[in-house]
């Protein structure tokens, strides 16, 4: 059963959609919720839309869901992009990846004039990898070189197993594996995804830096309304 803060930063979430949007639609549990919400309005008739999902998975509760898709190349400019998160610090600054959708997120994400965030309340830390890893998508080929760079700056990587009973690391929707670095703490976001990035074999880093307008964080009485300064 769906937490109520989840339920409630999608309902806030989906107040903004309005007819004739071309939605980016995310990945994780409380964006299934939205993409449920969301499903109900169109059926209903009165709300005409279209997603751009980031994962195969999110693309199939779409598709369940009857909304109807469609890609950039027939939408480059998304109207409002709705994601998740694993963790937001107060400057809308994000640790995004836990469902290995990273890479695409971050396309469809940025491609949104608005980009906006739901989760629970418990993904609001005073410093990104306070409690979660960092996924870093990289190709196969390079995992070892990788993980030791990451090593030489301060994290401390562990390849990501295959998940429900799969033998062998997590392939990404790319056919990449996810390495997933902890750090203790990252005072300074943009510059470990600089740094991060500048590794031959990294092809995404899970850190959202900038991008985010708003986010709505769901608790059990109400939700937490976030936005970034100067927006």
């Amino acid at each position: 059963m769906a937490s109520a803060g989840k339920v409630k930063a999608a309902e806030a979430a989906l107040s903004e959609v309005k007819d004739g949007m071309v939605l980016g639609i995310g990945t994780g549990s409380t964006v299934a919720i939205f993409i449920e919400m969301l499903g109900r309005r169109v059926a209903k008739g009165g709300l005409r839309v279209m997603g751009v999902p980031t994962s195969y998975q999110s693309a199939y509760l779409a598709a369940e869901a009857g909304i109807p898709l469609t890609s950039l190349d027939e939408h480059p400019v998304l109207d409002l992009a709705v994601d998740g998160a694993d963790e937001v610090d107060d400057g809308l600054n994000l640790i995004k990846g836990g469902g290995a959708a990273l890479t695409k997120e971050k396309i469809v994400d940025s491609a949104a004039r608005r980009f906006v965030v739901i989760a629970d309340g418990s993904k609001l830390v005073d410093t990104l990898g306070a409690k979660f890893a960092l996924p870093v998508e990289v190709m196969p080929v390079a995992r070892r070189t990788v993980m030791e760079r990451i090593r030489q700056l301060g994290g401390e990587p562990r390849l990501r197993d295959g998940a429900d009973r799969k033998d062998g690391p997590c392939v990404s929707d790319n056919g990449n594996f996810i390495v997933d670095a902890k750090f203790e703490a990252i005072p300074d976001a943009a510059v470990l995804e600089r740094r991060l990035k500048l590794i031959p074999g990294v092809v995404e880093v899970g850190l959202f830096v900038g991008m985010a307008h708003t986010a709505y964080l769901g608790g059990e009485v109400g939700v937490k309304r976030l936005d970034r300064k100067g927006r």
